[in-house]
């Protein structure tokens, strides 16, 4: 034991130097750090600090404006107010002045008013003693002058009753030589069968009137004509109704209407009320008792409905309805049927589907307009009668047009409409 060595290994001086020294170099950076993070945080506490210090006189500022600028506004206000109230003396001394002004022009108006009123009395009174003297010198000369015609106008008078008396007279003779007249032409009328003109009484008026049941405010349209012509089926036609509707007029072969029968439109706005009449030239009414036994004289309007032929009846039913100043109409109806007849007439065959309807169709109804309103105007002539248009109809296009359909076929249905509303809405 006594000569053994004990073996410890030697420090590594080296590495604990190397270690000493980044250790020192650590402390050394942590302390440049510290001292650089107090440097920073010492300029940031100065910048805060600056920045506190120009805010504040920055707030120090903007209250001094607004103390500058509310100084300025209380300051502007008071200037208003004293603007306004010198504006509200000036007005009212304007308006003082004004009334000052017009109260003065009012009694310098009133006053030069007054002056014109008495020059103009002193003038009217000067004109009214003028006036005077002239009316006196006119008053002398028209007594002279009355004088003078009062013995002119007793010559006058001598002379007129004078001539009064052949005057008297000659009437006395002309009247007599007219009775003559009028009891030959009533003797005439009577072997002829004609009943003379009579003029119906206020009581027949009357009675008619209350007869047909005569409406103030309506139109009444009386269908006349001789027998067979066609009138209910017109009347129908009329009022928008077929024959074998159930309120439609009677037809058939013979004279059906055997008294004057009264139909109102079955249109509520329509102010026309159709009649149909009985036929003339029937043994039930004899021709010449037509017009007056019917009592067309209180109808307002008379539609005469004519045949093939222009009769002396249509000619009775014109002139007394021209006499008693009552409108009236000459219609030809079934128009259709007659010109279905002239077709036939001139070579059309319903047989030949060959044949062309529309041409057969244009010149029948052609030939039929021309020789229709010619007899018509011709019959007139001849019966001392005014000329006037002939309505020639198809009862069948006539209810359509009033119906509100358009026809396919159409002569003078809707002027016959037009013509009638424009003659009722003269006595409605």
């Amino acid at each position: 034991m006594g000569g053994g060595h004990s073996h410890h290994s030697e420090p590594d001086w080296g590495a604990i130097h190397a270690q000493q020294e980044a250790e020192a170099r650590a402390r050394a950076e942590a302390e440049a750090a510290r001292q650089e993070a107090e440097r920073a945080a010492q300029a940031a506490r100065a910048e805060a600090e600056r920045l506190r210090h120009e805010a504040e006189q920055a707030r120090q500022r903007f209250e001094a404006e607004q103390a500058e600028a509310a100084r300025r506004a209380q300051a502007a206000r008071e200037q208003a107010e004293r603007q306004r109230r010198e504006r509200e003396q000036a007005e009212q001394a304007a308006r003082a002045a004004r009334e000052a002004a017009e109260a003065w022009a009012r009694e310098e108006r009133q006053r030069a008013e007054r002056l014109a009123r008495e020059v103009e009395e002193e003038r009217c009174r000067q004109r009214a003693a003028e006036e005077a003297a002239r009316q006196a010198a006119i008053t002398a000369q028209q007594e002279q002058e009355r004088q003078q015609r009062a013995r002119e106008e007793e010559n006058r008078r001598l002379q007129a009753e004078r001539e009064a008396a052949e005057r008297a007279a000659q009437k006395a003779a002309e009247e007599a030589r007219q009775a003559q007249a009028a009891r030959e032409e009533a003797e005439r009328q009577l072997r002829d069968g004609t009943r003379p003109v009579v003029v119906p009484s206020p009581e027949e008026y009357s009675a008619f009137r209350a007869k047909i049941q005569h409406t103030g405010g309506f139109f009444h349209v009386a269908v006349s004509g001789i027998a067979g012509s066609g009138k209910s089926s017109l009347v129908n036609a009329f009022r928008g109704k077929h024959n074998m509707d159930f309120d439609a007029a009677a037809v058939g072969v013979n004279e059906t209407t055997l008294a004057v029968a009264r139909y109102p439109d079955p249109n509520p706005s329509s102010r026309i009320v159709w009649y149909d009449v009985p036929g003339a030239g029937t043994l039930k009414v004899p021709d010449w008792k037509y017009f007056n036994d019917q009592g067309l004289f209180v109808f307002d309007c008379i539609i005469v409905v004519v045949n093939n032929r222009f009769t002396v009846t249509d000619v009775a039913l014109l002139s007394n309805a021209r006499r008693f100043g009552i409108p009236a109409f000459i219609v030809r109806s079934k128009a259709d049927q007659h010109i279905r007849n002239l077709m036939k007439d001139i070579g059309y065959n319903s047989d030949d589907e060959g044949g062309n309807k529309a041409s057969y169709f244009v010149r029948a109804r052609d030939q039929y307009v021309a020789e229709t309103v010619r007899s018509i105007r011709t019959n007139l002539q001849e019966a001392n009668l005014p000329d006037r248009p002939v309505y020639l109809v198809s009862n069948v296009a006539l209810q359509a047009a009033v119906t509100g359909k358009t026809p396919k076929k159409l002569l003078d249905e809707v002027k016959l409409l037009t013509d009638l509303a424009g003659t009722a809405q003269k006595y409605t």
